[in-house]
């Protein structure tokens, strides 16, 4: 397999998601949004394209993610929580591409953890 499928992307984001409204450090974030669940296939769609070189290629696009999430309020831990929980999900999982999926996430951890303009003082 070359490639995430995009039910394969779908099924691992609706399974991250699952747990993430659920915890009790991040899902908060999550649960005071009414419509969330219908963000899912957009979010794995993001995904999708991620995983398969198609989009966000240059590190510059890739900030264009972070003026989504400034509204949030998110904290630095809860970046390595929700870090925790997708490896969590991914190890779950068969596909030889996990560990492609998880570069992808400590890249944009990094990218997270590097923009102090998403953070509250």
């Amino acid at each position: 397999m070359s490639e995430f499928s995009f039910e394969d992307t779908l099924r691992v984001t609706t399974n991250f998601y699952d747990k993430a409204k659920n915890d009790f450090m991040i899902g908060y974030h999550f649960r005071v949004i009414d419509d969330f669940d219908q963000h899912i296939p957009r979010i794995a769609r993001f995904w999708f394209l991620q995983l398969n070189g198609k989009f966000y290629q240059d590190q510059k696009e890739m900030y264009q993610v972070l003026p989504k999430h400034m509204p949030l309020g998110i904290k630095k831990g809860e970046v390595g929580r929700w870090v925790t929980l997708f490896k969590e999900t991914l190890e779950s999982e068969d596909s030889e591409l996990c560990s492609k999926w998880m570069n992808r996430i400590e890249n944009f951890q990094k990218i997270f953890l590097n923009s102090p303009q998403l953070y509250s003082s």
